[in-house]
């Protein structure tokens, strides 16, 4: 089809995490207002989360409206369409959507395709961990963990049996990468200074364990600032438990590959994800779920199919491996797509994905941190510093970076807030509901921000 028929070519974009998300914005800023030209960005929910901040709208430091976009503000000139995907048949060009209440069907078609569907969180097949443990993935599962934190203080400053106030002052966080040990400190500076407000609670009730099946936390900075940020969260009485695993969840505590038993209500899993499971559906090839990509970013033997982020496995031509599944990553392989698209609408040359990582960064609470930055390593206050300086600047919008900017100042000078925002999942609720009910919270709370 020639570029000027009456048919626009159309760009279609599955996914607006931060992979789907940047593709579009880049080629907006390259096709925005050519009539030849037709981009559609499908999601379920219609803004993008931005996820390195969201153990801090756990732990009460930043507001949840303020990490996430209306992907509508975000976007002058694409279209965009809230609904979910349920199917995409790569031969016809074609993919299935589903929108509104009584889940209207509508059928979109294609002739560029970009899968940026993420991943979800995986359990692994453990007993009880689908059923009873908490995530980090999602804006609602942030704001579901800081109502099970506040919930359980308020229950166990008025409970008289010790087991159960152990029970209910007692938190495991399953996975020592980025996320959970930000997580981890998060819980464990919230809670501890909260107990303050709960006259029959001191620091003394609470216990904050991380559970690590490999010999270290934060690997991937380094065994120096893996020791430094144990170390320090060590001394906040952070309590770890190395080569170890999580077995199994009941609703009296979680069992560890040890043996030994952990008292709680509240385990959150950080621990494992794996491609989004719509993958399954497509014929192509694909590495522990993944979508092969070339250098190109083109999935291999798909016609004008690109693919990025966490569902594919982009070659690093460094490594030889896989690229990590990291915001960065995902960030220029965004960019990398829309010049790809565009030449191979207009012709031109193609760009090879190759970046190597800058750095990594993690913030393990009371205004400390572990950078590795070029190979340079900070902790401590600099790296602090560094980490809420250079997410500021990744943030979208300047009006978000000003809302974030003055919530964390007023976290130094007043304390954190004790207020549940509203119950997700009341006694006897099924997850599918309790699901259900997150996803409408978010879906409100993101069209309140864009009205």
């Amino acid at each position: 089809m020639a570029i000027g028929s009456n048919q626009p070519k159309r760009i279609l974009i599955l996914g607006s995490g931060f992979g789907g998300l940047y593709t579009a914005l880049h080629l907006e800023r390259k096709l925005a207002g050519n009539p030849d030209i037709e981009i559609t960005l499908v999601n379920r929910e219609n803004f993008f989360l931005f996820t390195p901040m969201l153990h801090e709208v756990a732990a009460g430091d930043l507001d949840l409206t303020h990490i996430v976009n209306p992907v509508r503000k975000l976007l002058r000139w694409a279209r965009f369409f809230d609904g979910e995907i349920k199917s995409i048949d790569l031969a016809k060009r074609r993919v299935s959507v589903t929108h509104g209440e009584n889940n209207h069907d509508h059928e979109l078609e294609y002739d560029y395709l970009v899968l940026a569907l993420g991943s979800v969180t995986n359990f692994y097949g453990l007993p009880g961990f689908e059923q009873r443990a908490l995530t980090m993935k999602s804006l609602s599962d942030a704001v579901l963990l800081r109502n099970q934190l506040i919930n359980n203080l308020e229950e166990a400053d008025f409970e008289c049996c010790p087991d159960m106030r152990e029970r209910l002052m007692t938190f495991v966080v399953a996975g020592g990468g980025f996320a959970g040990v930000e997580t981890s400190a998060a819980i464990n500076d919230f809670v501890r200074e909260a107990v303050e407000f709960y006259p029959h609670l001191t620091e003394n009730h609470v216990r904050v364990v991380l559970v690590e099946a490999g010999g270290a936390i934060l690997p991937e900075l380094g065994p120096e600032l893996g020791k430094y940020a144990q170390q320090k969260l060590t001394e906040r009485g952070i309590e770890f438990r190395l080569h170890t695993a999580v077995k199994s969840i009941s609703e009296f505590g979680v069992e560890l590959s040890d043996g030994s038993f952990i008292n709680t209500n509240s385990v959150i899993w950080t621990a494992g994800v794996s491609p989004n499971p719509l993958l399954n559906i497509l014929d192509c090839r694909k590495e522990r779920g993944r979508l092969i990509t070339n250098a190109f970013l083109e999935v291999n033997g798909c016609d004008s199919v690109w693919a990025l982020g966490d569902c594919a496995a982009v070659p690093d031509p460094a490594t030889g491996k896989a690229c990590p599944p990291t915001a960065q990553h995902a960030l220029r392989q965004g960019k990398v797509i829309a010049k790809n698209i565009i030449a191979a609408i207009y012709g031109g040359k193609r760009e090879r994905f190759a970046f190597t990582t800058i750095g990594a960064l993690a913030s393990i609470g009371k205004r400390t941190g572990v950078a590795r930055i070029m190979g340079v390593n900070f902790s401590g206050f600099i790296a602090w510093w560094l980490w809420r300086t250079i997410y500021l600047s990744k943030l979208p919008r300047f009006e978000k970076k000003i809302r974030v900017a003055l919530d964390w100042t007023l976290d130094v000078l007043f304390s954190k807030d004790l207020v549940q925002f509203m119950d997700f999942a009341p006694r006897g609720t099924s997850r599918a509901d309790q699901q259900a009910k997150e996803q409408q919270f978010e879906e409100k709370a993101a069209r309140v921000e864009a009205a």
